[in-house]
């Protein structure tokens, strides 16, 4: 039976908020959640690599947690990302998000390691095993350099009930038929990647983890319908001015140039973390090209 009602629509990988002195600043996470839903978005996903989950001490994970829950209070589901250095640690997070109140879950490989099929899957299921929430699997092997096949994929599928939906950013769209083919509608669907939402809606996806939504939501909830119900046809005048932007999310600082779109359009601050650091000189002057014309070129101005 497909799980696919679950996870349809848009669902923001959430940026992680910090103050002047380096803090969370959850009073903003709450705010900007609550926007998103408002925008038509249908839940949230924060500890994930836009979030800067790699940074956030196990602490700060579960606090931001607490935050989401409470501030949608019921509206939408938290769906938080769980990885971490270790198994056991990935295991405690998933096992904790449940006790906050979370939806469900999205796993990832561990950070840093990876390995072949027989450890890789092994960290997955553990994670997966841990709780009976819904979960989606998150394949992205170009930053994480694990790759699920779809038959792994499938194999995972069939041991796991509560395995319901695949991230799939390995930049190939074929990805999405493969998928299909071995699993039905077993599996929901997801776009990873910012610049392929059209095309994967097209291959039968039917939910988007979303990263300039951050900057843009209504823009990109617009976006999915068109080519949700429409196709490129429909969506190309919209998808044609948002390319540029979506194209940040596909880059090694794409935590960066998102935070930067957020500040520059006043739906955030592009505060980040050590190691990373706000971006400059020329770097940042071709960024904000890119998005001072996509500001002064908006087709809803």
């Amino acid at each position: 039976m497909s799980n696919a009602s679950f996870w349809r629509g848009v669902l923001p990988a959430i940026t992680t908020p910090f103050t002047a002195d380096g803090r969370i600043d959850h009073a903003f996470l709450a705010d900007h959640a609550q926007a998103l839903i408002d925008a038509g978005c249908t839940a949230i996903v924060p500890l994930g690599s836009l979030g800067e989950a790699a940074t956030l001490s196990f602490d700060d994970k579960l606090e931001i947690l607490k935050t989401l829950v409470k501030a949608l209070d019921g509206r939408a589901p938290v769906v938080p990302g769980i990885a971490a250095l270790s198994t056991d640690e990935a295991v405690r997070l998933a096992k904790a998000a449940k006790e906050i109140g979370v939806g469900g879950l999205m796993v990832l490989p561990p950070y840093v390691y990876s390995s072949d099929w027989r450890e890789m899957g092994a960290h997955v299921r553990a994670v997966i095993a841990a709780t009976d929430l819904p979960t989606i699997l998150y394949n992205n092997p170009v930053a994480y350099k694990t790759d699920f096949n779809p038959a792994q994929i499938a194999e995972l599928a069939a041991e796991f009930p509560n395995l319901q939906a695949v991230k799939e950013s390995s930049a190939d769209v074929r990805r999405f038929a493969a998928i299909r083919e071995l699993t039905g509608d077993r599996l929901a669907l997801l776009v990873g990647m910012d610049d392929a939402i059209v095309e994967g809606l097209s291959m039968g996806a039917v939910g988007w983890i979303a990263g300039l939504v951050n900057a843009y939501p209504k823009e990109s909830v617009r976006l999915f319908e068109l080519a949700r119900d429409g196709g490129y046809p429909a969506a190309k005048e919209l998808y044609d001015w948002f390319l540029p932007l979506l194209r940040l999310d596909t880059v090694p600082k794409f935590v960066q140039l998102i935070k930067l779109v957020q500040e520059k359009v006043d739906l955030g601050s592009e505060r980040v973390r050590a190691p990373r650091l706000v971006l400059e000189g020329a770097e940042r002057e071709e960024a904000l090209k890119v998005i001072d014309r996509a500001i002064a070129t908006h087709p809803w101005r």
